[in-house]
């Protein structure tokens, strides 16, 4: 999870949301890294639910995962931007937390 996340956060440094919006690469790579997130962390609450519970908003970050993967819907890339934003940083926080 951390390396996907640290992966995530190198790939949209310095970029703007427009950037994201127009780079399909990007936007694919940024998505795979949230599926290894969401895969990692669905694993880890299988065999210690109670660490997985430390990190914040994990049902939410599984269920995107499921999204990304199943395309139950078609992704919001706006929002995926959105999250690479405000939500990787907390969650690289937390699992460089766990991870002492």
């Amino acid at each position: 999870m951390r390396e996907a996340a640290s992966a995530i956060a190198r790939f949209v440094s310095g970029k703007t949301e427009g950037d994201y919006l127009h780079d399909q690469q990007l936007r694919m790579a940024v998505e795979r890294g949230f599926e290894i997130i969401g895969e990692a962390l669905s694993v880890l609450r299988k065999i210690d639910h109670m660490t997985a519970e430390k990190i914040t908003d994990w049902q939410a970050i599984i269920g995107f995962r499921n999204v990304l993967i199943h395309g139950y819907s078609q992704v919001n890339d706006a929002k995926t931007w959105d999250i690479t934003q405000t939500e990787i940083p907390v969650l690289l926080r937390e699992l460089n937390e766990l991870l002492k």
